[in-house]
């Protein structure tokens, strides 16, 4: 070996040895892993204690409090965790806290935490099995499971997403490769052909901007998007959808898909499932639901009939990181024939060979829009382990439950008004003292956005700001199993306490 060479060696031994960036077997690696989730997971429990929801940094002051400077020869691990602890753990939103309740963004299970460990140290990539031999296997099962919730016949047609947007624009991209295969197009091999403009995808006007933003993606764009009225409780208007569907026909259009939801983002309305897929299955069209949020009911023991029908549509959407109580990101995308996989097969020889199909070798990469791909189905896995379905329905009913008990709260005070009656656990109401009681809506919605901010900038609470049926309102989402209604009646006299406040400034 020559001296060059050798003195290469020698210096490339001296900094692994240094810094031990690798997560390997030997017992400096080992050593090194130990002390940084010591570290990291003691920061944690210290952050958790901590009595404000948020530390009220804004914007800006964030953006000059954070700087990249990277050190050329690199800091080591406990500067670098103790440098993430300062700038970013610190001043992150506490989500487990009883008053942050502004969004769909749900405290976690512990057991998920767990998860996430394991998750991360095997590194497991889930599309192809020699990458991940067991977590496929665990990966397909939970989807025969989560088949048999549904009622969709036995099979393990489907995959796990990073959530929603994704899982929605599976099933729309489906829909639309069905919709020209029945014409005889291959939109794998032709892409888009014929009158594009003549496409309909219906959805209601609170269905999930997913919808919208997907058919962008598949080449369809936003005009293709028919938007169907909702009913006084915001689920979508059969008799609107019967009409639209009529007149797309008189009009010599073509109706791609029907997207339904199950628990809009602000309301949680839930669309009439069976009749809206009995209305489809007379016409052919393909039925996806959005069932994101309310797909939790499918574990409820109070409130699962109000998924009645969702065995019948043709795809759908899981989130398990909203009312299942996982980290993000973990969701699903449900297929109801594995027939139509075929419209998205492509093989890479290195990843889904011919061979391995032969063979019988399951490689998901052949279900998924992703390749490389997190195996967050564990989470789902270790959570329903270690809860059992019964206490899993418990706290995803607990939500449901309290929602109706602080919209009746609400109802009973004078200076709060309830907007809309819940169907899951959000309650949209906004604030009204007797100051502004008889001012117009845009003076009642300025107080109420400003109520939000100031709530937020004070690093008290997190309590959404939106606009239903034309009224902006305040938005409470209450995910956090561990709250109770004294929790939100303290919360409820906040946002009073914080509206007298702006009014006599």
């Amino acid at each position: 070996m020559s001296q060059l060479v050798e003195k290469e060696v020698v210096e490339t031994e001296a900094v692994e040895t240094k810094i031990n960036p690798i997560l390997a077997s030997s017992a400096q690696s080992i050593e090194a892993y130990q002390e940084a989730i010591t570290q990291s997971s003691q920061a944690v429990m210290q952050w958790l204690q901590q009595p404000e929801m948020y530390q009220g940094k804004t914007v800006a002051e964030l953006r000059e409090r954070i700087t990249l400077d990277f050190n050329p020869q690199g800091l080591g691990n406990q500067v670098a965790i103790e440098r993430a602890i300062e700038y970013f753990l610190k001043d992150s939103l506490s989500v487990h806290h009883p008053q942050c309740v502004a969004h769909l963004h749900c405290p976690s299970l512990v057991v998920s935490q767990a998860a996430e460990v394991l998750i991360n140290a095997t590194n497991q990539s889930m599309d192809s099995w020699d990458q991940s031999p067991s977590a496929t296997i665990i990966e397909m099962k939970l989807i025969e499971w989560l088949r048999t919730q549904v009622g969709y016949q036995s099979g393990d047609a489907g995959v796990f997403t990073s959530g929603g947007t994704q899982s929605n624009l599976m099933g729309l991209m489906l829909a639309r490769d069905a919709f020209f295969a029945r014409q005889g197009h291959s939109i794998q091999q032709d892409g888009l052909v014929g009158n594009l403009k003549k496409i309909k995808v219906f959805c209601s006007e609170n269905a999930h901007f997913s919808v919208q933003k997907n058919m962008a993606l598949l080449g369809l764009g936003y005009q293709c998007v028919t938007l169907v009225k909702t009913d006084r409780f915001a689920r979508m208007d059969l008799n609107d959808l019967a009409e639209k569907v009529a007149l797309a026909k008189v009009n010599g259009e073509q109706i791609l898909a029907i997207v339904a939801t199950a628990g809009t983002t602000d309301a949680g309305a839930i669309d009439p499932l069976r009749a809206i897929a009995t209305l489809a299955a007379e016409h052919q069209i393909w039925v996806h639901v959005d069932a994101a949020w309310g797909g939790a009911l499918l574990l409820s023991e109070k409130y699962r009939d109000y998924l009645d029908g969702i065995e019948l549509v043709d795809s759908i959407t899981l989130d398990f990181h909203k009312q299942f109580f996982q980290t993000i990101s973990c969701g699903a995308f449900l297929l109801k024939e594995a027939r139509h996989y075929e419209l998205m097969r492509y093989q890479a020889a290195y990843l889904n060979s011919e061979f391995d199909e032969a063979q019988g070798v399951p490689n998901l990469v052949s279900k998924s829009l992703q390749t490389t791909r997190r195996f967050d189905a564990l989470k789902l896995w270790m959570g329903l382990e270690a809860l059992g379905q019964q206490q899993y329905a418990a706290i995803i009913d607990h939500g449901v439950t309290l929602a109706q008990q602080v919209a009746q709260y609400v109802d009973e005070h004078a200076s709060l008004e309830l907007v809309m009656q819940p169907q899951l656990a959000s309650v949209l109401f906004r604030s009204r003292p007797q100051q502004v009681a008889t001012a117009d809506n845009a003076t009642i919605a300025l107080l109420n956005q400003r109520i939000g901010d100031a709530l937020l900038e004070s690093g008290r609470a997190n309590v959404g700001v939106t606009e239903f049926d034309g009224v902006t309102c305040l938005k409470l989402t209450l995910l956090n199993p561990t709250v109770s209604l004294d929790d939100v009646k303290v919360l409820l006299a906040l946002v009073e306490s914080t509206a007298q406040q702006l009014l006599t400034a």
